[in-house]
């Protein structure tokens, strides 16, 4: 909602479109800028030194998908990306090695990486990744 002692003068070719939807699109706007200077520090999608229109956009393409994605499960959760991408970050993959071969296992899911996959509506990762039984 409109805060009345805010002054705003923001132009819209929709004449549909109410005032508070016009400021939530603007503020998305800013969301979305954040967003792709956030990709290219941390995405390290700069500098790019592809030469041919294909490579640019093989390479954007994935970091627009992942930035797409990390939109979806913000507005879906109703976290922001750093508190998403912290509690997904603690899950780990161990290698465990013993006389009956390797298995590949990732760590408990805590309870705010269970809420993530509840609301996101989907399943956990396997508990045990692979299993590789020793050589005879």
């Amino acid at each position: 909602m409109i805060q009345p002692n805010k002054a705003l003068l923001l132009r819209c070719s929709d004449p549909k479109l109410s005032a508070e939807d016009i400021v939530l699109g603007y503020k998305q706007l800013l969301e979305i800028e954040r967003d792709w200077r956030g990709m290219k520090t941390t995405l390290d999608l700069r500098p790019v030194y592809h030469r041919r229109e294909d490579r640019i956009r093989a390479h954007i393409l994935p970091c627009w998908l992942a930035l797409l994605l990390i939109r979806i499960a913000e507005t879906t959760i109703g976290h922001t990306r750093g508190k998403i991408l912290t509690d997904v970050e603690r899950l780990h993959i161990g290698v465990f090695t013993g006389p009956a071969g390797t298995f590949r296992q990732r760590t408990e899911l805590s309870q705010p990486q269970n809420a993530l996959f509840a609301k996101l509506k989907g399943t956990e990762p396997p508990r045990v990744i692979n299993a590789t039984p020793a050589p005879a």
